[in-house]
């Protein structure tokens, strides 16, 4: 008997469903898209309603012809490709290459790649969903025209072999806008006075901080170091008395399960993972991993979603093992029930959770790579304390008087006292920036009235802060807050940004580069609409709006293409040639004039600014401290065929030393050879040579040696 097709992405969805579905199903991959756009040309006739020009992918040719035979066998063909636009419209491309319309078809759905909920979408089959693929190709026509009309004239203007996207160059815009509001920002001098207290006689003793005069508004400011030793003078024979204890209880309650913004935001903050490298990893979990005797099944529900639901078979399943594991204590009075923040949310999605409660990630540990159990305990940890009762703690906050005889001075001092640590016993939220916490105290046992004893009165110099450039979690959360991009579209932003050198990582942050700051002010000043941030989001709402049968995909196009076409038609003219010249600090040895930095299609690279008079030209070279330890010879920043950065020796090929971990900024004293962080704050490292431990400064926060490299990425001889 012919058998029936089922058709998904990946091969490993087909292993994943396959063993699922069993005799009389053939499960074969399409490997993503068999049509798209053409690259040679616009392929959108404008003129004629916005008509795309499709044409099979090349290197999709030889699947496409294989499907269609399996199709020409098969009594039944059962679309399965994942349950979003992008996955809709993949099916539809399908049909239309194979010329399967008029068969037996079938289009089924489904958020989790378990046996139960395969089951569940091959009873329940339906039509593919028009309105999803008529938003999925306005959205893919929307990018082909911006691109295909700001690319080339970003070639023209400023260097081939840019590219300006609808989404990317808004996302840009907002990293140079950071940029150029911290270059104009100009700190202000403050000064911290501190005061070390106990109660007198007694060892243990606590910090507090000057804040005010008693009887005056407002908090005290102390501008210079005048000032503040005259501060210091005055308090340090000043009697300290306990003025005011206040304790105030309240609790915290637990994160939502994650959306694809939060899953990428906090696998960068607590595994320094990137945004692409997240959804890499993820994608393994939800297409399915084998699991010894239970086989292999997908260990989480789909990962491209903005919605916070949770079906609520899977929420009782999760409230039963906590209420199993930890007591009827921790486990939330009622169920939880979040609703999303996200602009266009689609409800009917469900959030990313593990795809069952007994699934531990001990449980589950043998049988994944490191990469895939710290991101999958991540989920089921987030998942889990979703469903637990509120943490209750206590803030209590100590005012102290210190009395001269000009004035009262006010210190003070605030701690929190976790009474029912709840949902924390499992799992707390990280955090965009290190200094994010407050400062808390341990407090004896005071009372009101108490007189304390001064062992210690520091002033520091401060300076007040620029806001910190985006890292990939606070720019996702930013495009996220503004309605810009969907979840499908962060990870490839971020990639995009990197590729095109428009931006660059410092200390794990993103900072535009001389190339991206130009481009960002060229397109935001002549091209005003397109680099605007409401007018972005407010195209993503025209785009669901077509997805929910509220707009027609044509109108929609045309009341964008019509004026953005003619900005472009006189611009193009307008638009001067841009120069970019970042200085590199050194003369050219030949003709004696400045070198700078320029981009080549290997990245930046060092030039002459006599060009084409004076050729000289070189590599731009970012040394290490500290030496090759296999030869001794300078160790430099280089990077692969992906763009990933990794540090090898000058001396290669004749020496294949590369690490792919974080020079630290000072060499080993004990044999002045390369020492490469191994903690997550990266301040202590390990000489590569001596094997020496090192502490040395901090240098910020980049991608930790906890974060292992890809093999297949790596260069030859990589030091692990």
């Amino acid at each position: 008997m012919p058998s029936k097709l089922v058709i998904v992405e990946s091969p490993a969805k087909a292993r994943t469903l396959g063993g699922f579905l069993g005799k009389g199903y053939q499960v074969k991959a399409c490997l993503g898209h068999v049509r798209d756009l053409p690259k040679s040309k616009l392929g959108v006739d404008v003129d004629e309603g916005f008509i795309p020009q499709y044409v099979l992918v090349p290197d999709r040719k030889e699947v496409v012809k294989e499907l269609k035979g399996a199709a020409g066998r098969a009594s039944d063909i059962y679309l399965a490709t994942d349950p979003d636009r992008e996955g809709e419209a993949i099916s539809w491309h399908l049909v239309q290459a194979l010329g399967i319309d008029s068969r037996p078809l079938h289009r089924v759905a489904f958020h989790e790649i378990t046996r139960q909920a395969v089951a569940q979408a091959f009873r329940h089959p339906r039509d593919i969903d028009v309105r999803l693929v008529e938003a999925q190709q306005a959205r893919r026509i929307l990018d082909r025209l911006v691109g295909y009309k700001l690319s080339p004239l970003l070639w023209q203007k400023v260097r081939r072999g840019l590219s300006a996207g609808r989404v990317q160059s808004v996302a840009l815009r907002l990293v140079a806008d950071r940029e150029r509001e911290i270059l104009a920002f100009i700190p202000q001098e403050y000064w911290v006075i501190g005061a070390e207290l106990s109660k007198v006689g007694q060892p243990q003793t606590f910090n507090a901080t000057l804040t005010g005069i008693a009887g005056q508004k407002g908090k005290l400011t102390v501008g210079d170091d005048k000032q503040a030793e005259g501060l210091v003078s005055r308090l340090k024979g000043a009697p300290y008395q306990v003025a005011a204890i206040t304790r105030k209880a309240g609790q915290r309650n637990p994160s939502p399960p994650f959306i694809t913004s939060t899953l990428q935001q906090e696998a960068w903050r607590k595994l320094r993972f990137s945004a692409q490298r997240t959804m890499a990893v993820a994608q393994q979990l939800y297409e399915g991993l084998p699991l010894g005797s239970e086989g292999q099944v997908g260990l989480i529900t789909y990962m491209r979603t903005d919605s916070t639901h949770v079906a609520n078979s899977a929420r009782d399943e999760f409230r039963d093992y906590i209420a199993a594991k930890f007591g009827q204590d921790y486990l939330s009075p009622t169920p939880r029930i979040f609703r999303t923040k996200a602009a266009g949310a689609q409800e009917a999605h469900e959030a990313i959770r593990p795809t069952s409660a007994e699934r531990e990630p001990e449980r589950v540990k043998p049988y994944l790579n490191r990469d895939q159990t710290r991101l999958y305990e991540l989920i089921w940890k987030r998942m889990v304390a979703s469903q637990m009762a509120a943490a209750r703690i206590e803030t209590t906050t100590v005012d102290v008087h210190a009395k001269t005889r000009q004035e009262t001075y006010v210190f003070r001092a605030s701690g929190t006292v976790v009474k029912f640590p709840g949902f924390i016993a499992v799992y707390q939220e990280g955090r965009d920036e290190a200094g994010d916490e407050s400062e808390t105290a341990v407090f004896p046992p005071l009372n009101k009235g108490e007189v304390l004893e001064l062992h210690n009165l520091s002033s520091d110099q401060k300076f007040t802060q620029p806001p910190p450039r985006y890292s990939e979690a606070s720019l996702i959360k930013a495009l996220e807050e503004n309605g810009i991009g969907r979840p499908s579209t962060y990870a490839a932003i971020m990639v995009t940004l990197n590729q095109r050198d428009y931006v660059e990582r410092v200390d794990g942050h993103l900072k535009p580069t001389a190339l991206g700051l130009a481009v960002s002010d060229l397109l935001t000043e002549h091209f005003p609409q397109v680099m605007d941030v409401a007018f972005t989001a407010h195209m993503e709402e025209e785009l669901d709006d077509i997805a929910e049968g509220k707009r027609e995909r044509v109108p929609v196009l045309q009341e964008f293409y019509t004026p953005f076409n003619e900005v472009v038609t006189s611009a193009s003219a307008a638009i001067p040639k841009v120069k970019i010249a970042e200085p590199a600090g050194k003369d050219c040895p030949n003709c004696g004039r400045p070198m700078v930095i320029k981009y080549g299609r290997f990245g930046k690279f060092i030039s002459c600014s006599g060009f084409p008079e004076c050729r000289t030209a070189e590599p731009l070279l970012v040394k290490a401290a500290g030496v090759c330890p296999e030869c001794g010879g300078e160790v430099v920043q280089r990077r692969t065929k992906k763009k990933r950065f990794f540090w090898g020796c000058r001396n290669y090929p004749k020496c294949s030393f590369s690490t792919f971990g974080l020079p630290l900024p000072q060499a080993c004293p004990k044999c002045g050879s390369l020492v490469v962080s191994n903690g997550r704050k990266q301040e202590r490292g390990e000489c590569l040579k001596c094997h020496e431990t090192v502490t040395s400064a901090p240098t910020g926060r980049d991608e930790p040696s906890g974060a292992s490299p890809e093999p297949r990425e790596g260069p030859v001889g990589v030091a692990r």
